[in-house]
């Protein structure tokens, strides 16, 4: 029964209820914990003042919300609680037990009366303070709420079916053992909560007070009060309103609200709510037997996974132990060789060190003596042997001429260990499930006849195998870096097919894909090879896969294709020798050659010539990421301007390297005479200064350009120049020559200037017609 125990104490005071009175909300209160949470209404919110003014709102709205009175016969005695934010008289307290309750705006009078019958403040209200809906009291007070007297005969019965010592009901943390008990408040107290709560003096000071047992007993004793009509006090409660769904007295029925309303005989219904709560207990036993058996069930699931924790941590270990006892055994023999690769270039130089040693001991004792018969003055005997002696040294000087003092080993070591791929895999280790319930997808199938490479773009689709009969619940496309490094995901979704924008041009990149449901990943499929754009120089185009005109601007038109963004970690770098392995497949594209850092949209390519049918425009944008902190943009990054007054410079997204290429941007805004540069540079080109300024860009400046000026830049790769236009009109035959390299659209400005750059244009016509005829 101790589980019972938080139903059969008082929301407000913590300890058990004690002459505890039932709230239209179905809540209880002890009787003097409610008149200490009354709380005063102005002198409009009483009942009396709304049916003399005969609105049943008041104007001024205390609790936020309608406020309902006792005497209406519809009124439901309560409603929603708002708060008391606007009563600063009345501060929000809490309960020992966490509840919010408000105290009175006024101290109570002192009497000697008991709660029930001492008066209670003119037009006051009270707030449940579980549910918080507030009503305000009639004439009759907390008379007027019903005596719960089950509830204490429950908490009677409670009481003394515990065998332990009484506690004291006043303590708030640990209850000490009670040492009295008054038999007027009817509470327990111990020594220090008698002193502080019940001191003998004054009213108190004619309280009983008795030991614990004595009082258990006198308690015990008590008869038991009987419910009397809440209307009419001195009525016993003999019929049940079935309407209003209380019990009622006779007198309520003859000349009460209950007159018209269905009654039953108390006993009768008592009998039948018996029955029905006993059926619904019935129910709620089933619940609460199920959940004591999930209790069990969870505990033992808490002790198995614990068990299978420390298992599966041991296999974990022994598995990473032996992977590091086979590291160190390679290790051991990688030492070996390095050791044995050390003892054989010690003995060639010391080899060489002994026969160079050798040699010179020798030729100092030639060189010694020589010199001593130079000294010899005998012209007859030094011409008998200086011949010979000539000979030996021109010998030894040739000796020591062919390679004796070069080095026959170097000190390096001519060793190089590769632990990319080792290290890779450590960092791919993972777990696998293999408890699956069902099967895993089938390996996707790469749609050759659908995938293409486009610029520096390419669109791979794929399929799930005719036969397959296990579901997928979506798709992971992977590539490579374009340099032979690791794969990553550069989708990941439920569509088979995919475009891919971005990537280095005149590269070849690997992709592969795999399907996943709930319970794994499929295989990879094959790989494909990709090969990105190359040249635009031949009119004679290769297309293994070639893709019709009207499938171009695939990426803006089809409903099924993803255009995702890879971006390249090493711009500038595009060009690497692929070696091919027999599962893989091979695609191939000749198109315009263009190399870019990377781009987030749709990028494309324009060369002056027309490939028979297939036409190609570039189309780029500005670039956020490698703009100065001052450039703004909008537009879709096609329009920018500066918040500084400095210059400062914005390159394109896409880097150029062959073909010929040409874009404008238009002059929206341009006061105050700024000095706007417009041109290309390199990736590495000074933000913060005009464009132009350092060797890393090739700019126009000046020249006709003001608002609504259209600018034109010419990057012709093929012929290595850089031609400029304003408003349509060449300046200059050519700007720049032996333009070499990989080169950004590029703009420098500053806070009075503002354009708008216009792409994938074509070629203009002159030049065009120029170029075919060079």
């Amino acid at each position: 029964m101790e589980e019972m125990e938080e139903e059969l104490k008082c929301p407000v005071c913590g300890s058990f209820y004690r002459e505890p009175i039932i709230l239209p909300c179905s809540h209880n209160l002890c009787q003097a914990c409610a008149r200490n949470i009354l709380v005063q209404t102005p002198e409009s919110e009483s009942p009396q003042s709304r049916r003399a003014s005969g609105s049943g709102v008041s104007d001024y709205d205390y609790l936020d919300l309608d406020k309902m009175s006792l005497y209406s016969e519809a009124d439901s005695g309560y409603g929603s609680y708002g708060g008391f934010a606007s009563a600063p008289t009345t501060p929000c307290q809490k309960s020992p037990n966490g509840v919010r309750v408000f105290p009175p705006a006024m101290p109570p009078p002192a009497t000697h009366l008991s709660p029930a019958l001492a008066p209670v403040p003119r037009n006051s209200c009270i707030t449940c303070p579980q549910c918080h809906r507030s009503l305000i009291l009639d004439d009759r007070g907390l008379r007027g709420f019903p005596k719960n007297r089950v509830l204490e005969g429950v908490i009677d019965r409670y009481q003394q079916s515990k065998a332990a010592a009484l506690k004291c009901q006043l303590c708030e943390k640990a209850p000490k053992e009670a040492t009295v008990m008054c038999e007027q408040c009817d509470v327990f107290y111990c020594d220090p909560c008698r002193l502080r709560c019940h001191p003998p003096r004054g009213p108190l000071a004619k309280h009983r007070l008795v030991p614990p047992a004595q009082g258990r007993v006198s308690r015990r004793l008590s008869p038991r009060k009987v419910s009397t009509c809440t209307d009419h006090e001195l009525e016993n409660h003999s019929m049940y309103c079935v309407q209003c769904k209380m019990p009622v007295c006779y007198q309520c029925l003859e000349e009460g609200k209950h007159s018209s309303h269905e009654v039953k005989a108390l006993g009768a219904m008592w009998k039948l709510h018996k029955s029905q709560l006993s059926q619904a207990l019935n129910g709620l036993s089933d619940r609460a037997k199920e959940a004591k058996e999930f209790l069990v069930q969870l505990r033992n699931m808490v002790q198995q996974i614990q068990e299978n924790s420390v298992e599966f941590e041991a296999c974990l270990v022994a598995q990473c132990d032996a992977l590091i006892d086979a590291l160190n055994r390679r290790k051991a023999q990688l030492l070996a060789r390095v050791n044995k690769e050390h003892e054989h270039k010690l003995k060639v130089v010391r080899d060489q060190i002994s026969h160079c040693t050798v040699k010179l001991r020798q030729t100092t004792g030639l060189m010694e003596y020589c010199l001593e018969v130079i000294k010899e003055n005998d012209p007859s005997g030094f011409l008998q042997i200086s011949d010979a002696l000539i000979r030996r040294v021109h010998l030894t000087e040739d000796q020591w001429g062919k390679g004796t003092l070069t080095p026959r080993m170097t000190t390096d070591f001519d060793l190089s260990l590769d632990n990319s791929p080792l290290l890779q895999s450590i960092h791919q280790l993972d777990f696998v499930q293999v408890k699956a319930s069902s099967p895993v997808p089938a390996t996707p199938i790469l749609q050759l006849e659908e995938c293409c490479t486009h610029n520096n773009s390419a669109t791979l689709s794929w399929k799930q195998p005719p036969l397959s009969t296990v579901p997928a619940d979506g798709y992971i496309l992977e590539l490579d870096d374009g340099n032979g490094g690791q794969f990553r995901e550069v989708y990941v979704g439920k569509e088979t097919m995919c475009t891919v924008d971005g990537l280095h041009f005149n590269s070849t990149y690997n992709a592969r894909v795999k399907a996943f449901n709930k319970t794994g990943v499929s295989p990879y499929s094959k790989t494909l090879v990709l090969q990105t754009s190359e040249d635009t120089d031949s009119e004679e185009q290769t297309l293994p896969f070639p893709v019709p005109s009207e499938r171009l601007p695939l990426r803006r038109m089809s409903p099924f294709s993803s255009t995702l963004n890879l971006q390249p970690s090493f711009p500038g770098r595009s060009y690497f020798d692929f070696r091919s392995s027999p599962h893989q497949l091979s695609l191939h594209s000749s198109l315009q050659s263009l190399n870019a850092p990377g781009c987030n949209f749709e990028t494309q390519s324009a060369p002056y010539s027309q490939l028979g049918k297939y036409t190609y425009l570039a189309w780029f944008a500005f670039d956020p990421g490698s703009a100065h902190s001052d450039i703004i943009l909008s537009n879709d990054n096609l329009t920018v301007t500066c918040s500084s007054y400095d210059d400062r410079v914005v390159l394109g997204k896409t880097g150029f390297s062959k073909g010929v290429h040409y874009w404008e941007l238009t002059v929206d805004r341009y006061d105050n005479h700024p000095d706007p540069a417009f041109g290309v540079a390199r990736m590495d080109v000074m933000k913060d200064v005009m464009l132009g300024k350092d060797d890393k860009a090739w700019a126009i400046t000046e020249g006709g350009i003001a608002k609504g000026a259209t600018i034109g830049v010419l990057l012709d790769l093929n012929r290595k120049n850089l031609t400029f236009f304003i408003n349509d009109e060449q300046q200059g035959p050519i700007a720049f020559d032996n333009v070499e390299g990989l080169f950004f659209p590029a703009v420098s400005l500053n806070r009075n200037v503002q354009v708008t750059l216009h792409t994938g244009l074509p070629v203009p016509d002159f030049y065009s017609s120029r170029a075919s005829i060079a």
